[in-house]
């Protein structure tokens, strides 16, 4: 260790950083080179305010991506497009012209917001994300800064205002997706390289703090951004005007929550600092992926944003490959809750405001699991017990009840625990029929079997750990001796 932090000094000194370089212990006692960061995390650790703890104990959320691709949807003049629909612009299949005109047609006569946040509540969401406007640039709410917006489209009402009041009723909480990227204002550049670009990129940077504020401003029971289009180099370069725009942002809403994809460090790092510290109040890094282990998401509160095709987010007429079922997605739900954070499963409705029947059928066969099984997902995250095959386990933040979630049944009906030392089960009971109990049969010292009697699980199951924690503990198993 003091080899490499000697080798890692005399780089930063041959290279002539001025970066100023301190010497902190990690939380093992080795020491840890910090740099001096103007622009990087500004917190260590995680949030512990009301609204943020309200925010870990979500579980559950839906992701709405919709626009003005939803009315090709994936195809244009009888061809197929195979990227993610709310890209077709950039297809050289789809003539840039005829993509921005397409608002001269965005009429969804049969978009009702009070349906979606229904559906969304019967499903067991607790937040939803909503496209405000994507990288096309169009904006699904009246915006005061362009004219490509909803109210010069045929529809020529707010989209945002009436889902959001929708969602509010159902007690849901709404967050905002904004994407940075911008395709159609002129002053949008992915690089800066000449001094024309850098004074046309300053005029877009007045024009996207303006629209950011309009928009806390227009939807003040907003409860977080979530920011996309984020890693140009151009954006990249902006670290103290994000900086200053994000703490501008919290000024206007106390508490507003911001992901890790916003705004760069003095280096253009994004989600995490120089320094590999987390900036922002949750990772977003877990896009269309899960963490495997708990040490994947080193402590971080986060998300995953899911898909039900393989990469469509808009609306796409022709799903073609994998789609997810109802278990997949409430398996990665649970899977998601046991390594504490949250899942979030997307939606792409059509160019007339309907969500689409494959779509509203999963949401239907999830929430049917949700309403009976909800207990082991709200409010609850990561407990470190050894994780089995069958399944996962969860426990709740305020009760301490464990939950095992049970997906896959062994050939001979022994469900195993494994318990740190010093751990007592009290009681263990099927959450959905409580005079159902358990013995556990002690096999190891801090390992049991319990007996399942179902012949088939037919769909995941949730089994009630009780326990406490034993000073004097006595245990009936003993080692053989030789």
């Amino acid at each position: 260790m003091k080899r490499s932090l000697t080798m890692v000094l005399l780089m930063f000194a041959l290279t002539g950083a001025s970066t100023t370089l301190t010497i902190a212990q990690a939380p093992d006692n080795t020491p840890r080179i910090s740099m001096t960061l103007e622009h990087g995390a500004h917190r260590i650790g995680k949030r512990i305010d009301s609204k943020m703890s309200r925010w870990r104990n979500y579980g559950f959320g839906q992701f709405i991506h919709w626009g003005l691709y939803a009315i090709p949807g994936g195809h244009w003049n009888g061809e197929y497009y195979g990227g993610a629909a709310e890209w077709i612009r950039s297809w050289k299949g789809m003539p840039n012209e005829d993509y921005d005109n397409l608002y001269t047609e965005f009429d969804p006569v049969d978009f009702d917001p009070k349906a979606w946040a229904e559906q969304a509540k019967d499903m067991g969401a607790r937040y939803m994300i909503i496209t405000t406007k994507h990288h096309d640039g169009f904006c699904l709410w009246p915006s005061e800064f362009t004219d490509y917006d909803v109210t010069n489209a045929p529809y020529g009402q707010d989209i945002i205002g009436p889902l959001v009041e929708a969602y509010d009723a159902e007690g849901i909480d709404v967050y905002l997706y904004f994407s940075v990227m911008d395709w159609n204002h002129p002053g949008y550049r992915s690089k800066l390289e000449t001094a024309e670009d850098r004074e046309a990129y300053e005029g877009f940077k007045e024009f996207t703090r303006n629209q950011l504020l309009e928009l806390l401003e227009r939807y003040p029971s907003t409860k977080g951004l979530w920011f996309d289009g984020t890693w140009d180099a151009a954006w990249k370069e902006q670290a103290e005007f994000a900086d200053n725009l994000a703490m501008e942002m919290r000024e206007m809403i106390p508490g507003l929550i911001i992901g890790s994809r916003f705004r760069p460090d003095d280096y253009g790092n994004r989600h995490f600092d120089s320094n590999g510290d987390l900036m922002g109040d949750y990772e977003q890094g877990w896009e269309r992926k899960l963490p495997d282990t708990y040490e994947d998401t080193k402590g971080n509160d986060w998300d995953c944003v899911m898909t039900v095709p393989e990469n469509q987010w808009g609306y796409h007429s022709d799903w073609r490959g994998h789609v997810k079922t109802s278990y997949e997605l409430i398996e990665m739900l649970v899977k998601s809750v046991s390594l504490d954070g949250n899942f979030v499963m997307n939606f792409g409705p059509n160019g007339q405001g309907e969500i689409r029947k494959e779509e509203r059928q999963l949401a239907k066969e999830i929430g049917e699991w949700m309403h009976k099984n909800q207990k082991a997902i709200y409010d609850c995250g990561y407990i470190d017990w050894e994780k089995q095959d069958w399944g996962y386990y969860t426990r709740n933040r305020e009760s301490g009840e464990v939950y095992m979630i049970v997906f896959n049944k062994p050939i001979n009906g022994a469900l195993r625990i494994k318990t740190p030392a010093k751990i007592n089960l009290d009681k263990i009971f099927d959450l959905n029929g409580p005079q159902k109990t358990y013995r556990p049969e002690e096999i190891h010292r801090n390992e049991y079997f319990i007996h399942l009697d179902e012949a088939l699980l037919e769909t995941p199951k949730v089994i009630v750990i009780q326990y406490s924690e034993a000073t004097n503990q006595t245990k009936g198993y003993d080692k053989a001796k030789t």
